[in-house]
């Protein structure tokens, strides 16, 4: 039998990181329009590193969520 807490979890985090991946994808417009001679400043990538930051860790907790649930399955 499934426990919705567990359903209710993954849910949450599937939301967590298609919203971390929309803000990762708010910034494409700002990567592509990067001039490669000129570089790019602190703060975007300070901007970058943060996002990426957060998506990672969203998607990395979904992974986990996903390995408990299959080891879970794999026991009963």
């Amino acid at each position: 039998m499934a426990d919705p807490n567990e359903i209710e979890a993954l849910r949450a985090s599937v939301r967590g990181v298609l919203s971390t991946a929309a803000s990762v994808g708010a910034l494409k417009d700002k990567v592509e329009a990067l001039d490669a001679r000129a570089g790019i400043t602190l703060e975007d990538l300070e901007e970058l590193g943060r996002v990426s930051l957060a998506h990672a860790v969203a998607a990395q907790a979904l992974r986990g969520l996903i390995e408990t649930m299959r080891a879970r399955q794999a026991d009963v």
